[in-house]
C-alpha cells in the first residue's frame, strides 16, 4: 500500500509542476507578444490608437498570439519529452 500511495503522490506532483510550467509558458508568451505588438504602426488601423477600443483590441491580439506561441513551445516541450523515452 505504502508503495502505490507514492506513486499516486509522484504522478500528481508531476501533474501540479506540469500544469504550473504550462501556465508560465502561457503568461511570459502573451508578455512577449505585447512587447513586440507595441511596435506596431497602429495609427494605419485605428483613427485614435490610444483609445480604449484600440487597447483592447491590441490585448485580445496579443492573448490570441501569445496562446498560440505558448501552445507551440508546449508541443515542441512534449515532443522532446516523448522523444528521450524513445532513446532511453
Amino acid at each position: 500500500m505504502d508503495v502505490d500511495n507514492e506513486l499516486y503522490n509522484n504522478i500528481q506532483t508531476y501533474t501540479g509542476m506540469t500544469g504550473l510550467f504550462s501556465i508560465i509558458i502561457v503568461i511570459l508568451s502573451i508578455i512577449l507578444v505585447w512587447f513586440v505588438l507595441r511596435e506596431v504602426k497602429w495609427e494605419t488601423f485605428f483613427r485614435f490608437p490610444r483609445s480604449p477600443k484600440a487597447r483592447m483590441f491590441q490585448v485580445i491580439v496579443a492573448v490570441i498570439m501569445g496562446h498560440l506561441l505558448a501552445k507551440f513551445i508546449l508541443e515542441y516541450w512534449g515532443y522532446t519529452v516523448l522523444l528521450k523515452s524513445f532513446v532511453e
